[in-house]
C-alpha cells in the first residue's frame, strides 16, 4: 500500500534537492535516480527550463512523497516503484530526481520534479484532478507489484512485466534500410492469425503502432491498402511488388475468411424475436435467486427468472454462439495486450527522446557562452559572469555524448518533430487499449451470464472447449 502527497517548491530547490539525496538516509547514495538532469545540478536544469515558461506562477517545482507499508517492499523495490511513478505521471517531458529513504520506520520516496516541461514549456497544473491521476498511477504500480492498495475490498493482483521496449536510437537506427518491411509482413501475419475479421485484423495492425489508410472495400476506396509506421515518412502499399501478393487488402480478407472457414462449425442459431428488443438486457447481470427472499416469495422468483431468461437471451442472441462469444473474448483481448506492449515500447521511446530533446535546447541555447568564453581575454571573469550557462552548458554536452548525439549535427526542430510524431502515437494506442478492455470487459460479463445461467461449472467450460478443438481438428 502506497501513501501520496504533494506539494510545491516556490523558493530553494538547491535545498530540497539536498535534502532528499543526503547519503544517510539513501543507502550512501545508491538509492537516488534523474531524469533530464543530475542531481548536483537540477537547481540548474530546473531553472533553464522554467526560464523558457512564459507562465508566472511562482512554482519553481513540486516535491511528491509516496510512502509504503513498514515491511511490506524492499528498499530497490520501492526505488524502481518511484521511478516507474515518475515516467508514468511526467510522460518523458518534467526533468526529475528519485531517492528513497531508508532511515525511518518505513520506506518512502521523495520525487522532486521541474515545475515547467523540457518540451512545450509549460507549468505543471497541480489540482486535484491531477492528485487523484497521482493515486491512480501510484495504486496501479502497487498492483503490478502485488502490493496492497489503499482502496477499500480492492484485491492485489500480479502483472506480467512488459517486455523490454527499444530505446529511441534504436528506434532511428530502424527507420533505414528494408528490415522494417518484413517486420511489417511480419506485424500482418500475426494479426492475420489472431483476429476473427477483417476490421478485428485492420485493428490489430494500428495497435502495432502503424498508421493504415485504403483499407475499404467499395466503389470510391483506393485500390491498394497502405501502411506505415509512424516513425517512418512514407507509406509502403500493399501491393504485390512492395510487399507481395499475399498483403493485398483483398487477399488480407481472403486469408482470414480461408481460417474462419476451416474453423467453423454448425450451430443451432437462437430463435430471432419478431420485435425488437427495447432494452439491452446483455448489460445486464444475472439476479441471484438463491437468496431468502425470493424463496419466501415465488411471486418475486416468478420475476427474477423471466428476467434472467432474457438478460441469457440478449446476450446469447447478440453473440450467436457460446463458442463465438469466446472467440470475440479472445479476439478483443489479443487487441488490448498488443496495443499495451505497443504503449509501453513507446512510452520508453518517448522518455528517451524527451531527455535528448531536453538536452539538445539546452546546449544550443547556452552554446553561444561557450564559444565567447574560448574567444574571451580573461577566461576567469567571463566564468564569474557565466557560470550557470557554462555549467549548463557543459552538463548538456557531456549528457549528449552519453546518448551517443553527435553535436555538431543537432536539429532539434528534426527532434521536435520525432517526438510529436510518437506522442500522437502515443495517444492512439491508448485509445485503442482503453477500448479494447472495455469491449473485452462488456464481452465477458455476457459469457459470465450464460455460464451461470445454464450452470456451466468451469470443469464443463474446459470440456468443451476440449471438443470444439477436437470438431475443427476434424
Amino acid at each position: 500500500m502506497a501513501y501520496t502527497k504533494i506539494h510545491a517548491i516556490t523558493a530553494t530547490v538547491h535545498k530540497a534537492v539536498d535534502y532528499i539525496c543526503n547519503p544517510d538516509k539513501t543507502d550512501e547514495g545508491i538509492l537516488i535516480s534523474s531524469y533530464g538532469c543530475s542531481p548536483e545540478t537540477a537547481a540548474y536544469d530546473f531553472k533553464f527550463a522554467l526560464s523558457k515558461t512564459k507562465q508566472s506562477d511562482p512554482n519553481k517545482a513540486y516535491h511528491l512523497i509516496q510512502s509504503f507499508l513498514p515491511g511490506e517492499v524492499s528498499y530497490k523495490e520501492a526505488h524502481q516503484i518511484g521511478v516507474e511513478l515518475a515516467d508514468k505521471l511526467l510522460e518523458g517531458k518534467y526533468s526529475y530526481v528519485v531517492s528513497t529513504h531508508i532511515d525511518k520506520g518505513h520506506v518512502h520516496n521523495h520525487i522532486i520534479f521541474c515545475a515547467a516541461d523540457n518540451i512545450n514549456h509549460e507549468k505543471y497544473h497541480d489540482c486535484k484532478k491531477t492528485y487523484y491521476n497521482i493515486r491512480s498511477l501510484s495504486d496501479n504500480l502497487c498492483r503490478e507489484h502485488e502490493l496492497s492498495i489503499i482502496t477499500p475490498g480492492a484485491k492485489t493482483m500480479a502483472a506480467k512485466g512488459a517486455a523490454r521496449g527499444k530505446t529511441y536510437k534504436e528506434w532511428q537506427a530502424g527507420r533505414s534500410g528494408s528490415s522494417w518491411k518484413e517486420q511489417l509482413k511480419a506485424d500482418i501475419d500475426e494479426a492475420i492469425k489472431n483476429a476473427s475479421t477483417y476490421e478485428d485484423c485492420i485493428e490489430l495492425i494500428r495497435a502495432k503502432g502503424y498508421e493504415v489508410k485504403g483499407s475499404d472495400f467499395g466503389e470510391n476506396a483506393h485500390k491498394f491498402i497502405s501502411f506505415r509506421p509512424l516513425d517512418r515518412e512514407r507509406f509502403v502499399r500493399g501491393s504485390a511488388k512492395s510487399l507481395g501478393a499475399e498483403y493485398t487488402k483483398e487477399r488480407i480478407k481472403e486469408r482470414i475468411t480461408e481460417k474462419a472457414l476451416a474453423k467453423e462449425k454448425k450451430r443451432v442459431p437462437f430463435p430471432t424475436r419478431k420485435k425488437p428488443i427495447v432494452k439491452d438486457y446483455s448489460r445486464k447481470t444475472l439476479i441471484d435467486t438463491t437468496e431468502d427472499k425470493f424463496a419466501q416469495s415465488p411471486g418475486l422468483k416468478h420475476w427474477a427468472d423471466i428476467q434472467n431468461l432474457k438478460i441469457a437471451a440478449a446476450s446469447y442472441s447478440q453473440a450467436g454462439s457460446i463458442a463465438e462469444l469466446e472467440n470475440q473474448i479472445s479476439a478483443k483481448s489479443t487487441l488490448a495486450k498488443t496495443a499495451r506492449e505497443s504503449l509501453v515500447e513507446t512510452e520508453r521511446q518517448l522518455k528517451d527522446l524527451g531527455q535528448i530533446l531536453k538536452y539538445a535546447e539546452q546546449y544550443k541555447t547556452n552554446h553561444i557562452y561557450h564559444v565567447r568564453y574560448k574567444k574571451s581575454k580573461d577566461k576567469d571573469a567571463y566564468l564569474r559572469r557565466h557560470e550557470t550557462e557554462l555549467i549548463l552548458h557543459d552538463g548538456a554536452e557531456n549528457m549528449l555524448k552519453r546518448l551517443g548525439i553527435d553535436t555538431k549535427n543537432l536539429d532539434v526542430e528534426k527532434l521536435r518533430s520525432d517526438y510529436n510524431s510518437l506522442y500522437s502515437k502515443k495517444q492512439a494506442l491508448q485509445k485503442t487499449y482503453k477500448s479494447a478492455e472495455r469491449e473485452a470487459a462488456d464481452l465477458n460479463r455476457k459469457l459470465d451470464n450464460l455460464n451461470q445461467y445454464l450452470d456451466r461449472n468451469p470443469e464443463q467450460q474446459a470440456a468443451d472447449k476440449k471438443i470444439d478443438k477436437n470438431t475443427q481438428s476434424l
